[in-house]
């Protein structure tokens, strides 16, 4: 089939991570670029801090950055996280593992520097223009003309119908656009908890004052810390407390308070982070929300995707490689169809079940992160999860490992996880140890439901990892 005009000047709206890697891959097949951002240049300018959670970036981004060429240089910047390094209230350390050995790791980047990097080796290509302080107040999706108001000068334009990309986030002015549209239909689920960023200094010579390569987590029942490492020795910290309530945002409402609350629930931690009440106090509180919507797209002249057709809660660390992957299944079909609806509708048809699977695993994650991580019992299963992941190689798999280290559709391992889970949880039941586990009785749960599973959604599996 022939493919989608390249003459074609096309625009992306959000010069984020998602928008400055999509208009890599669209000037890759020769396709002028004008990404429009709302925000300044922030390898120029200083945007607000406060309101940012550190990326791990696993297997399905490192994938889409490796087909441009930007992996190697990506993963100079990263710092491995082998696994979740569990604090007590009393100071107590318990190491998880992610994965069966330690080839299994996600990464910790940090946002702004890749943001900043992708920009920049967009612009490299020649074809891709980013304009800033730009903001999109109306799209007409029957001519794909836009209005766009430019906050450098207040003067307001409109710009000739071109195809549109929304990758312009959660709050998408594109979305919103589309929500004018008969048939559209959007949720927005706020999560009941926000959060605080906060920073552990680094060490004397920028040595790291915690296990370099874990993530963090000080889990608490209905509120956690979790921190991740950075190039220079600090450490990116993450509160999360529900807005209202006994324990909240709202009820640590003096310095005092503050304080007294960490030296109780995070005694090793407050002693790490010497400018806490100012840090608090004066940083913003974000909030987090789930975003589902449908369709993703209008005709052949307007989709979105990224945070902009689905938003996820950062609970599993696929936010970015999510959006990431949209760009590479993007870009597989910019090869096969000679029509942008075309291009769209399987798009969407391809990706909605997937972000809507990996939205609802998020959510999930964020209740075994806060109340699960520092249960015994859970702790056995991880650690009987970990044998079986060695006993049985190619036929059990678990859910996180689908997620984090492959490129299984989203969808597949959501469903997997859950039959391997069952599995984990009956081996578990009146088990003091793991390496007590009855591998016999593992081999028969695991080729009786699993694996005739896995064979009969074979297809999926076959996408390399």
């Amino acid at each position: 089939m022939p493919e989608t005009d390249r003459k074609e000047a096309v625009t992306v709206v959000g010069a984020g991570l998602v928008g400055s890697l999509l208009a890599m891959y669209l000037a890759r097949r020769g396709y002028s670029v004008e990404v429009l951002e709302r925000r300044p240049d922030m390898r120029r300018e200083v945007i607000d801090a406060g309101r940012s959670i550190n990326l791990a970036i696993s297997t399905r981004g490192l994938h889409a950055l490796r087909q441009v060429g930007l992996e190697a240089e990506a993963l100079k910047h990263a710092i491995p996280m082998r696994g979740r390094m569990i604090h007590s209230a009393k100071g107590e350390l318990t190491y998880q593992p992610y994965g069966k050995d330690d080839s299994q790791h996600i990464n910790s980047l940090s946002r702004a520097w890749l943001n900043k990097f992708l920009m920049t080796e967009a612009e490299k290509t020649g074809r891709v223009r980013i304009r800033f302080k730009q903001r999109v107040s109306h799209a007409d999706f029957e001519t794909g003309a836009l209005t766009v108001h430019d906050e450098a000068t207040g003067q307001t334009r409109h710009e000739e119908g071109r195809v549109l990309f929304g990758t312009d986030g959660s709050g998408s002015a594109v979305r919103q656009e589309m929500d004018k549209v008969p048939g559209f239909q959007a949720t927005q689920e706020q999560l009941g908890h926000g959060y605080k960023e906060l920073t552990i200094p680094a060490g004397p010579g920028g040595t790291f004052q915690m296990e370099k390569h874990a993530l963090h987590i000080w889990p608490r029942g209905s509120y956690m810390l979790i921190a991740l490492p950075n190039e220079d020795g600090s450490f990116t910290c993450t509160l999360f407390l529900p807005w209202k309530g006994p324990v909240s945002f709202e009820s640590l409402d003096s310095p005092a308070r503050l304080e007294a609350f960490f030296e109780e629930q995070f005694p090793d931690a407050k002693k790490m982070i010497p400018d806490l009440v100012d840090a608090f106090f004066s940083r913003p509180t974000g909030s987090m929300v789930t975003v589902k919507c449908a369709p993703w797209r209008v005709g052949g002249r307007t989709v979105v995707l990224g945070d902009a057709a689905h938003a996820i809660v950062p609970f599993f660390g696929q936010g970015m490689n999510c959006g990431f992957e949209d760009c590479v299944v993007l870009d597989g079909l910019l090869g096969q169809h000679g029509r942008w609806e075309d291009v769209f509708a399987d798009f969407e048809r391809l990706r909605k079940t997937n972000a809507d699977a990996i939205a609802d695993m998020a959510v999930e994650n964020f209740i075994e992160m806060r109340d699960s991580t520092g249960n015994p019992r859970f702790l056995l299963e991880k650690a009987v999860e970990k044998v079986l992941l060695n006993a049985f190689p190619g036929e059990f798999v678990s859910r996180y490992t689908m997620v984090s280290f492959s490129r299984v559709p989203y969808r597949l391992a959501y469903e997997v996880g859950a039959i391997a889970g069952g599995i984990v949880s009956e081996l578990t039941d009146g088990l003091a140890r793991a390496e007590d586990v009855n591998l016999e009785r593992a081999g028969q749960l695991i080729r009786g439901r699993l694996v005739p599973f896995m064979k009969e959604h074979a297809d999926g599996f076959r996408t390399e990892g």
